[in-house]
């Protein structure tokens, strides 16, 4: 039987006073994945609207990796050096709903013209 982190259940006891908003970067437990999915404690971007993100239970994420590739525009997005340790790639193509008690802690937020490129990505993912 697999032993339940304690930070889960103290998400648990709080997940509906977190409050997150649409852009934010977010630290977040993804495992266990399945397949192609980004795994691990990795940032994550908040993507759902702020319409939905107060009452749900889950919201919807774009992962990011420290696996950069700079000459790649379509299905990711560059984050700065100053908004995570690491220069890192918003995965536009891995995006998935995740319960709120996944999310860890805030790490910081997206630039206007990311977030403009972010919604680009998504409408072109998603044929929108």
């Amino acid at each position: 039987m697999q032993k339940t982190p304690f930070r889960f259940y103290l998400n648990l006891k709080c997940f509906m006073e977190i409050k997150i908003k649409q852009f934010d970067i977010w630290l977040a437990d993804l495992n266990p994945s399945v397949g192609t999915e980004p795994g691990k404690t990795r940032p994550v971007v908040i993507i759902q609207t702020d319409l939905l993100n107060e009452e749900h239970l889950s919201t919807i994420i774009c992962p990011v990796t420290t696996n950069v590739k700079p000459d790649i525009e379509l299905l990711r997005v560059h984050l700065f050096k100053n908004q995570l340790p690491k220069l890192s790639d918003i995965l536009i193509d891995q995006i998935r709903a995740i319960d709120k008690r996944r999310l860890i802690n805030r790490l910081g937020g997206l630039t206007k013209d990311q977030i403009e490129k972010l919604k680009d990505n998504i409408r072109i993912v998603l044929d929108l």
